[in-house]
């Protein structure tokens, strides 16, 4: 007999983004079904470093995205601290700045341009000569050409994290269903301050949507049960592309890509860094018992999650050329994760292509820095508010919009004397496609004048 479940709505992905977004959604009095096929942490929560790091992983061309993730980062002391007081859990965040190493002449060159952009847009980085970088990290290599100081970046545990949001979910009255039974978490945390309703089901696969007229109104699991919701949010990495319970053109445009990891643990439980440390082909990333995350290769290698000699290889040597206590540290294990990548790196957060549908997915490398930015405004979104302000960038509306100017350019160049088409795509589409276009304006006359200042 198939079994029928309501809620407001549906999170199909369990990671830090659906489960953050559940959490958020549920503290505003929404009843919330988070569903997984695998038990969290997993996919790209499991392997993530969790750097915070929106000063130092800034990119030439980017300027939406820095934006969000500044915001996002802004958010994450109030963030941390509300899962930590009503679950008494810890994160594992701390705000203990990042250093960035230039080991050549060459990558000095390319750190120097990047701290240009940085010192334009007013962000807080400062460039340290190597006997500087030596007093903030005395483990470093012996030669090196000088590195840049990022003080304000901060990392948090992504494992630890899940854990916390699971509890905070508790807190509103969950459950925890896992393939070996139903594990309660509404002892973790305080009662339930209202009628808010919270259900995380791992082991679950999606296999089909439920629709009232063109409406998605809810989903069906491969066990055959019906989870019915005004609103299914996609939260589901990687993996939301190949949604195929969705209509192929509501199916967003994100991919796959491949990052391995390795974890070391320092021999006497001190971290060998205080700091996070990287190069430009590695980070490392301290936790406080000791161990030391390395990262990541990227590679377009499909859905492929294999751990490989040579990713080992690559990620032991550039982080030994960095900080050479690495080698008498222990080997604890080593991961593959995919990060959800988009067309333009910029998450999908927002209304999806059809009625019903929310996307909350895409977030490449950011998805554990714009997990507080990403559930505040999907639950304004759920409340039905306006996206915020500081997440309008990624309002999903902006790939189809540039597809159709591309398209239309096309047209023109093809038939010049053609008069211009009207617009097609809905005025809020218009409105961020050319907040984007501002910004990017913006940040190539930043890029041209540091070169100018050089």
């Amino acid at each position: 007999m198939t079994e029928k479940r309501s809620f407001d709505a549906i999170f199909v992905g369990g990671g830090v983004i659906g489960l953050s977004c559940a959490w958020r959604a549920a503290r505003r009095g929404a009843r919330v079904a988070v569903l997984d096929q695998a038990e969290p942490p997993a996919g790209a929560t499991r392997v993530a470093a969790g750097m915070l790091a929106p000063v130092g992983e800034l990119a030439f061309g980017e300027p939406a995205l820095l934006e969000m993730t500044l915001a996002s980062a802004a958010l994450y002391p109030d963030f941390v601290a509300e899962l930590e007081a009503a679950t008494g859990e810890t994160t594992g965040y701390a705000r203990q700045g990042a250093l960035h190493i230039a080991l050549d002449r060459d990558e000095a060159a390319e750190l120097r341009r990047v701290h240009d952009l940085q010192r334009s847009l007013g962000l807080e980085a400062e460039w340290l000569p190597p006997r500087r970088c030596r007093e903030l990290e005395p483990g470093l290599t012996p030669s090196f050409n000088g590195g840049v100081h990022a003080a304000g970046e901060a990392a948090v545990d992504p494992r630890a994290l899940t854990r916390a949001l699971l509890a905070a979910l508790g807190s509103e009255g969950a459950d925890v269903q896992t393939e070996d039974g139903v594990q309660a978490v509404t002892e973790v945390g305080s009662e339930p301050e209202g009628p808010a309703h919270a259900m995380v089901r791992t082991g679950t696969e999606v296999v089909a949507g439920l629709y009232e007229g063109e409406r998605l109104a809810g989903v069906r699991t491969a066990a055959g049960e019906e989870f019915r919701a005004d609103v299914v949010v996609l939260a589901a990495g990687a993996w939301s592309g190949r949604a195929d319970w969705l209509p192929e053109h509501a199916r967003p445009s994100v991919r796959p890509v491949k990052g391995q990891v390795i974890e070391l643990r320092s021999r006497d439980g001190a971290p060998p860094c205080e700091r996070i440390v990287a190069s430009e082909r590695v980070y490392l990333v301290p936790r406080d018992d000791g161990r030391l995350i390395v990262g990541a290769t990227s590679e377009e290698q499909g859905f492929d999650t294999a751990v490989t000699a040579g990713g080992v290889h690559e990620l032991l040597r550039e982080a030994y050329r960095l900080l050479p206590d690495v080698a008498e540290m222990e080997l604890v294990d080593s991961m593959a994760g995919l990060r959800p990548g988009t067309p333009d790196n910029v998450p999908l957060i927002g209304p999806g292509a059809i009625e019903g549908l929310v996307l909350a997915t895409g977030h490449y490398r950011n998805g554990i820095l714009l997990a507080p930015l990403t559930a505040d405004a999907i639950a304004a979104v759920l409340a039905s508010e306006p996206l915020p302000e500081a997440a309008a960038p990624a309002h999903p509306a902006r790939l189809s919009l540039v597809a159709q100017r591309a398209n239309k350019d096309k047209r023109t160049a093809e038939n010049p004397r053609e008069s211009p088409a009207s617009p097609e795509a809905p005025d809020r589409a218009a409105e961020l496609a050319a907040r984007g276009a501002a910004l990017a304006e913006a940040a190539e006359a930043a890029e041209r004048a540091a070169e100018e200042s050089r």
